[in-house]
């Protein structure tokens, strides 16, 4: 397990960008992570006191950028390009508005130097928020 701080020794962002609070488990194919930081009133990515569901896909790039430095096992933090996004399926609007801990999870489908496409999801209380895929190159 990981906390905050260690996790954003591993990710290239700093201060209330780091989305991500606690990994509960990672394996070679998959990572889950815990977060509260939907609930902060500070969290950069809302707008006009709200995060919408799509701000999500942030979380899940979050935990494919984690589970990609924990795999390679380097220490650096690697900055990436979202290259695109598949099969988003969003089932909530908003995600400030969901009481306890979001639930990230992503599984890796391509993994390589340069780049990596992960199936991502978001769940709070057993309930999927949204899902999708994503694909990435490091630059």
């Amino acid at each position: 397990m990981l906390n905050r701080d260690q996790i954003a020794a591993l990710l290239p962002h700093a201060g209330a960008m780091v989305l991500l609070d606690k990994v509960e488990s990672w394996s070679e194919g998959a990572i889950a992570c815990a977060t509260r930081s939907h609930r902060d009133a500070d969290n950069p990515l809302r707008r006009d006191g709200r995060l919408p569901v799509l701000c999500g896909v942030e979380y899940g790039a979050q935990a494919m950028a984690l589970h990609g430095a924990l795999v390679a096992d380097t220490g650096e933090p690697r900055a990436g390009v979202l290259a695109s996004l598949r099969a988003v399926r969003c089932r909530v609007g908003r995600l400030d508005d969901i009481e306890g801990a979001l639930l990230v999870r992503a599984e890796v489908v391509l993994l390589d130097r340069r780049s990596f496409i992960y199936n991502f999801a978001l769940s709070a209380a057993g309930a999927e928020l949204m899902s999708g895929r994503a694909a990435v190159f490091l630059t």
